[in-house]
């Protein structure tokens, strides 16, 4: 038999007693589209192509993105939908100087 636990809480879930939620998420850099020129376009850059295909670690690769699962019972999964981010728990160590 699976045993499922709240990621949260740590409470037992167990299947047919109890409803059992599943979040899943997934982080990921963010890559804003580039914007052309025309200079951009006019230039001839088959030596600095060449150069960055020789040396492939030299590229700026953005990190991977990472998947996340959690199982949550009824409870925590009602308060991960009205506070998803944990905004209203935290603690801000910074304070304006206004």
């Amino acid at each position: 038999m699976i045993h499922f636990t709240c990621d949260v809480c740590g409470k037992d879930l167990h299947p047919g007693e109890q409803q059992r939620f599943v979040v899943k998420m997934e982080a990921f850099a963010a890559q804003d589209p580039c914007e052309l020129t025309e200079e951009d376009l006019a230039d001839d850059n088959l030596e600095e192509v060449s150069q960055l295909l020789q040396e492939p670690e030299n590229l700026d690769v953005p990190p991977a993105s990472q998947r996340l699962r959690f199982d949550l019972c009824c409870d925590c999964h009602r308060r991960f939908l009205r506070d998803p981010l944990g905004k209203k728990h935290h603690i801000s160590l910074f304070t304006s100087e206004n």
